[in-house]
């Protein structure tokens, strides 16, 4: 099979675009700029473009597939050439699904959590050699590639994203893959550019549900009410497991899980992290994996990529890095830190940097979330502010809407890197949260 991919070097389509390699499909891709560690992992396969750029006369009529990412735009040359010779044209999770129709689809959704409850499944699924095909968004441990696709596989496991499929197909990623086993993880608004109102983004998880085949299973999280009354009022058929965060205990800075086998201890701390844990573990019992046998698996995992992921600095100083930029997230990972680093300094680091964070009508949301900490700092760049083309914020009106007087804030790189340097690393605990660097700031050192 012939397939070629319109943006190939995004982090989800380069991983993807690689597994198809792996099968055996021919693979060609273009794309006009494409970064580390994708352009390496591309090359490497032999399937990085020679030069960057979109050009119509790689599309020829003997394609199979074109698979379409979302950074490309709707008047791309190459989509256009595709669409001229009436070639099947596919988004991202589009193919997915057709890669996965005769198996079984298990699709973890939430607002949060997803990457982490799909990566330790994975993780026990791995850990007791137990082959399934799967798409997870970040780098796990032990995986070269985040997508995998065999033919002979029964299950297959996949992150649920609501966020938009492409360009020219404005459904929700995870209407697409219509699942036979789903888990929903809890419901915070997100993505504001595309979702205006939070019934609006609710809705996307109603049609989610709605998606599940006949008969199905949905794991979901009982402790959100949001998720309750989506799973309450649906009116498809499908058996329901409730989960709510287990019971754990932290000795001596290890956090340990309660469970009827006895104490299990664990490499991850953080309340959401076990309410997680017990969503990914209800996932692993549909898929034929005692509790006994997942606890022996999960005692080793060590979290998801940039999932409060230790930092290994040169000077030694206790320092973790969280994809945390949604304030449902923010809080969470803050909430986590506090509990499990109770008596040192604490110093919590935000950066605003997606469309939403640096929304007025948004910033609400952020209320008190970084409350607790000894020091807490949020960083945004003014010249974001200028290139989305969107309204100055002043620092007091940060302030304001975080209800924290005490917040530090930042609007400038250089500043913020200064103060960086003034600090002992050494002395207290640090929490880097964004999806952003801080302007390029070196964690390490």
């Amino acid at each position: 099979m012939k397939t070629h991919f319109i943006a190939i070097g995004g982090s989800a389509m380069h991983n993807l675009a690689i597994a198809l390699k792996d099968k055996g499909y021919k693979v060609t891709g273009s794309d006009d700029a494409i970064f580390e560690p994708s352009k390496s992992r591309l090359e490497k396969k032999g399937i990085l473009p020679q030069e960057m750029g979109w050009f119509p006369e790689k599309i020829t009529s003997d394609i199979d597939a074109v698979i379409l990412g979302m950074h490309a735009h709707q008047d791309n040359p190459e989509l256009a050439k595709a669409k001229e010779l009436g070639l099947k044209i596919y988004s991202y999770p589009e193919f997915l699904y057709e890669q996965s129709k005769n198996k079984t689809r298990v699709v973890i959704a939430g607002s949060h959590g997803k990457t982490t409850i799909t990566s330790m499944i994975l993780h026990v699924l791995n850990f007791h050699q137990k082959d399934v095909d799967f798409m997870v968004g970040a780098q796990l441990e032990g995986f070269d590639c985040m997508v995998k696709l065999t033919q002979d596989n029964d299950f297959m496991v996949l992150e649920g994203d609501e966020y938009l499929s492409s360009p020219i197909d404005l459904r929700s990623k995870f209407l697409l893959y219509q699942p036979n086993i789903a888990l929903m993880s809890g419901i915070a608004w997100d993505h504001i550019n595309v979702f205006k109102t939070f019934d609006d983004y609710i809705e996307q998880f109603r049609k989610f549900v709605a998606s599940i085949t006949p008969g199905g299973v949905l794991v979901y999280n009982e402790e959100d009410q949001e998720v309750v009354k989506v799973v309450e009022n649906a009116e498809n058929y499908f058996r329901k497991i409730p989960y709510k965060t287990p019971e754990y205990e932290i000795n001596n800075g290890k956090v340990y899980l309660k469970t009827e086998m006895g104490d299990v201890p664990l490499s991850v701390f953080g309340a959401h992290n076990l309410l997680n844990m017990e969503g990914a573990r209800h996932i692993c019992q549909q898929l034929g994996i005692m509790d006994e046998d997942f606890y022996e698996a999960i005692m080793s995992f060590k979290g998801a990529s940039k999932r409060l992921e230790k930092v290994e600095r040169e000077d030694k100083g206790t320092l973790y890095k969280d994809f945390a930029h949604a304030p449902s997230k923010v809080k969470a990972a803050v909430k986590a830190f506090k509990e499990q680093f109770k008596n040192e300094k604490k110093y919590g680091f935000l950066e605003l940097h997606t469309y939403s964070s640096l929304n007025p009508a948004f910033l609400e949301q952020y209320d008190h979330a970084m409350d607790g900490l000894d020091e807490a700092i949020v960083f945004y760049s003014e010249d974001a502010l200028k290139i989305k083309r969107m309204e100055p914020i002043s620092p007091e009106f940060i302030k304001e809407k975080f209800k924290n007087e005490n917040l530090r804030v930042f609007t400038n790189a250089d500043d913020l890197h200064a103060y960086w340097n003034t600090l002992d690393k050494t002395d207290g605990v640090y929490l880097m949260m964004s999806s952003g660097n801080f302007g390029g700031l070196d964690l390490t050192k």
